[in-house]
């Protein structure tokens, strides 16, 4: 299955410009600090980013940070400010970024997300994302001495599930000598915001900067211990620093002994690296996640959808490309996309055998439309389609994943469970094969395994039930 997710929608979102919120000179201590909330992908705004880049703003102002703070900042503006920091810097400066908001891995990379990002495979994580490594290397050519990057952005995003490549959570930073950075949470993990209006990580950052005469490594630590401790290991927050000098959060402190850093600091927390699912004898704990469901509800059925998305900006501008060329395939493939993400699939359905027609070893198209009118119950044409997809691409999870529920739709639970099976051997992290395989198996009279899968997939992905009922399955 592959379209799943709402649609970036390309409106003009409102963005507060970047502005300085330090004296006009403050030394050689200079921070960026940006928090996007407002992602038109995402159900409603994210509520912590805001506050917590303020109120990091304001932390490093009392430190004698020259600050630069920017709110819901398109691509653009993101870029732009960076610019404008690798401007500042000079031979030894102390250069600090900050961002809260989304950020997504891609070829082990980590890529900051502006609310603008139009994201549907993962080379466009590369083409619309800013890469962390990117920014650190570039503040390091312009020759700061110090670079630390505060990264809250190990959030579970809207956009991973448009390719089935991607990897959850954050990458491993290459950054130059003299870099210390935070991730939020452990390498290739997820969280969720905690519903207030402050995430855990920056509440304890803070704590822990006010403290006098702490370098920043120590600083840190202890920021990764109290937010263990305050999650009960459910967040543990990941670093790496390659500082070859002290440097304090705090201007003017002064290096503690070695024995008093010991006597405060708490003992280390293990990080388990990720590990991909596996056999268990009983049912998965639930994790304290939430997925973020579809921010655009499907047209409803007494609605003409041409009429309800007729002025969508998104669906306005491929119709306009197919104006000036009816040929336009792409063009085609995406609105058929756009159509099927909010419901639309009588339309999506023609647009795909538009792009099929000018693309006849279109793979993706076939498995889009195979899994359309499996949604809409056309289960024989879909079923056709979806056996063209894997003719052509015969490892082809999407599509493997679709024919499960082609195949369980239409009752054959054996099928279903080997075309489930085949696609968890290759994405083990597949969270909508595994719920669909224990709805299978429970349907072939394995009720107990068909449990443990259900809750396997439940503890990854809470919404997985709805989107199933969505689809016409319970």
């Amino acid at each position: 299955m592959r379209i799943r997710l709402v649609l970036l929608l390309t409106l003009i979102v409102s963005v507060t410009p970047i502005v300085p919120s330090g004296a006009a000179d403050r030394g050689d201590r200079f921070a960026l600090v940006i928090g996007n909330s407002k992602y038109p992908d995402a159900e409603a705004p994210l509520k912590e980013p805001i506050n917590d880049a303020r109120d990091i703003a304001n932390e490093l102002k009392r430190n004698d940070f020259n600050v630069e703070i920017g709110e819901n900042l398109t691509g653009d503006a993101m870029r732009h400010a960076f610019d404008r920091l690798y401007g500042r810097i000079k031979p030894g400066s102390v250069a600090l970024i900050f961002f809260s908001g989304f950020g997504v891995q891609s070829n082990r990379q980590s890529y900051m997300i502006p609310i603008d990002a139009q994201i549907w495979t993962e080379a466009d994580v590369r083409r619309d994302g800013l890469s962390l490594e990117t920014v650190l290397g570039e503040l390091n050519s312009r020759g700061a001495g110090v670079k630390i990057a505060l990264i809250d952005a190990s959030r579970r995003n809207p956009f991973e599930r448009r390719f089935r490549s991607f990897s959850a959570g954050l990458a491993p930073v290459i950054a130059p000598n003299g870099t210390l950075v935070m991730y939020s949470a452990a390498l290739s993990s997820v969280i969720s915001d905690n519903g207030s209006d402050h995430s855990l990580f920056v509440q304890q950052l803070l704590k822990e900067i006010r403290i006098p005469d702490l370098m920043a490594e120590e600083t840190l630590n202890r920021t990764r211990v109290g937010v263990t401790r305050a999650s009960r290991s459910e967040q543990v927050p990941w670093i790496s620093s390659s500082l070859a000098e002290d440097f304090s959060f705090i201007a003017g402190a002064s290096a503690r002994p070695s024995n008093t850093v010991a006597a405060l600091a708490a003992p280390p927390v293990a990080e388990p690296p990720p590990q991909p699912p596996s056999p268990r004898t009983d049912p998965m704990p639930l994790p304290k996640v939430e997925v973020q469901p579809p921010a655009i509800k499907p047209v409803e059925k007494s609605e003409s959808p041409a009429i309800a998305l007729a002025d969508d900006p998104t669906i306005k501008s491929l119709t306009a490309r197919l104006a000036d060329n009816p040929d336009d395939q792409n063009a085609l493939y995406r609105r058929g996309q756009v159509y099927a993400s909010k419901g639309a699939y009588a339309l999506a359905i023609k647009d795909f055998d538009g792009s099929i027609r000018l693309n006849p070893k279109d793979v993706e198209a076939f498995n889009n439309r195979c899994w359309a009118r499996t949604v809409i119950g056309e289960l024989q044409a879909a079923l056709k389609d979806c056996n063209e997809a894997l003719r052509m691409r015969p490892s082809f999870v999407d599509a493997l994943d679709s024919r499960g529920l082609v195949n369980l739709k239409s009752g054959m639970v054996k099928n279903a469970i080997a075309d489930f099976d085949a696609a968890l051997k290759i994405n083990p992290r597949l969270t909508s094969s595994l719920y669909g395989r224990g709805l299978a198996k429970k349907r072939s009279g394995a009720i107990d395994a068909g449990d443990l899968d259900i809750a396997n997939a439940k503890a990854m992905d809470p919404n997985i039930v709805k989107e199933f009922a969505d689809y016409g399955v319970n």
